[in-house]
């Protein structure tokens, strides 16, 4: 910071008016990462075919999946206090990424539902069981 000073100093004795300063910096190059393929993470979606049904009545979840090979096992999960605890309904997903469940649920209430499958988990679809 002195000798840029110092050199102000020089400069404005040496043209008698205004001068301007111009300081160029250098920015070293960041590293270049090694590249890595974009691999892309697998996903599914879920929706009821209904909010509300009656207690043993039927219903459907189906789905999509996102980057996960044809036949990929998902299977559908209840919140049962702080767990997820797996139902027995588990389909395979279809060469076009697609998934149907037949669902009947014998809790009453607000049922939270999610469907897992090849390390990928649906957002949570809520069904409500009344009597």
């Amino acid at each position: 910071m002195k000798s840029t000073l110092t050199h102000l100093k020089h400069l404005s004795a040496l043209s008698g008016a205004a001068a301007t300063l111009v300081v160029l910096t250098t920015v070293p190059a960041a590293a270049t990462p090694t590249s890595t393929p974009y691999v892309p993470r697998p996903a599914l979606t879920a929706q009821a075919s209904a909010s509300s049904v009656r207690i043993s009545e039927e219903f459907r979840i189906s789905g999509e999946s996102h980057d996960m090979p044809a036949g990929t096992p998902v299977t559908l999960q209840q919140r049962q206090g702080a767990r997820w605890v797996p139902l027995p309904a588990s389909v395979n997903t279809t060469p076009q990424g697609t998934y149907k469940m037949r669902v009947v649920l014998g809790l009453e209430g607000r049922n939270a539902l999610r469907v897992a499958g090849g390390e990928a988990v649906s957002p949570v679809v809520h069904v409500t069981v009344r009597p």
